[in-house]
């Protein structure tokens, strides 16, 4: 049996496993990024990451690869991070870098389609021919995963779906427009929101929870405690959130016909919050024989989809040049 790496970079952590064959985590490594002490500071960290776990876990020898999720626009048959804000990367050699401080071929990716995958394979997924993933976190992105393939789009831009601009929304997005899925419907658009609201008086527990400068604190878990504390203001702000995640999956799912949605991040920890409003859009808008069998899944692997997706990917790729 042979063993993969897979990772996970984020702008705040690194999380690093080995897995098996059979999509299992032996185990993990988590550190933070710390990508302000430059590139080849966090190359040297991934890279003493994998040596270290591999040798702890001693498989020295018996690793075939690596795979590397990366946020941003990431080239997967180049090997390059064409551009990451989050590590405040441009056209990084991404695979050759590692390849050349672990003796291992690296596969590297976009991180959320490395956390479809992994979750469309071996998570909520599994078993399924047709997999949509949505993550909705710090933004909304998407993939999907047609009979254990990724959909990559021409240039390897598919999935932007937080990009799509909502009618009547105006919240200005980080990509510099207004209006976008994203900047109202990812968990850090409905904190802005609520604190937004909060800071123009509008009554909710939310604002005993947090008075004054203690309002800097809140969270999207915070907002969900209050939805289930039947506060009226969070519930507004999720049930919106969720109709939007609705309308955007519409044509997503006209254009794409998945037999599964599945929806990851943190926003996925919401579950029925935000799943509810969501789900009566968009079975109430599509047409009768998209919505026939049509399920939507919370993710099932938490920190590990990216690294199981990551891993598997790349063994997946190796096996097709190897074959």
């Amino acid at each position: 049996m042979s063993f993969w790496i897979g990772m996970d970079v984020g702008g705040t952590n690194i999380v690093c496993g080995i897995v098996n064959e059979k999509g299992e985590v032996l185990n993990s490594l988590k550190k933070p990024t710390e990508a302000h002490l430059g590139t080849s500071a966090v190359l040297d960290k991934m890279a003493q990451m994998a040596l270290e776990l591999t040798e702890g876990a001693g498989l020295a020898g018996r690793v075939a690869g690596m795979g590397v999720g990366i946020p941003g626009l990431a080239d997967p048959w180049t090997g390059s991070s064409v551009y990451s804000a989050n590590l405040n990367w441009r056209d990084v050699p991404l695979s050759a870098e590692l390849s050349k401080r672990t003796s291992l071929p690296v596969y590297i990716d976009n991180d959320v389609r490395m956390y479809v995958y992994g979750e469309a394979m071996f998570g909520a997924g599994r078993g399924v021919d047709y997999v949509l993933g949505l993550t909705v976190g710090t933004g909304i992105a998407s993939a999907m995963v047609s009979r254990g393939q990724l959909h990559y789009g021409y240039r390897n831009l598919a999935g932007e779906i937080g990009h799509g601009m909502m009618d009547g929304e105006t919240a200005p997005c980080g990509c510099g427009f207004e209006g976008c899925l994203e900047a109202s419907a990812s968990a850090s658009g409905m904190v802005r929101e609520a604190k937004r609201r909060l800071s123009e008086g509008a009554p909710s527990i939310l604002s005993q929870w947090f008075p004054g400068d203690d309002l800097a604190q809140l969270s999207a878990a915070d907002l969900s405690r209050a939805v289930d504390a039947g506060d009226s203001l969070a519930s507004e702000i999720m049930n919106h959130a969720g109709e939007l995640l609705g309308k955007a999956l519409v044509p997503a799912v006209h254009i794409l016909s998945p037999q599964v949605i599945v929806l990851g991040g943190g926003g996925a920890l919401a579950g029925e919050r935000l799943l509810a409003p969501l789900r009566r859009i968009l079975f109430t808008r599509l047409l009768p024989d998209f919505r026939q069998d049509l399920e939507i899944r919370t993710a099932s692997l938490g920190d590990g989809a990216g690294v199981i997706g990551s891993a598997m990917q790349a063994k997946q790729r190796h096996d097709m040049n190897h074959s």
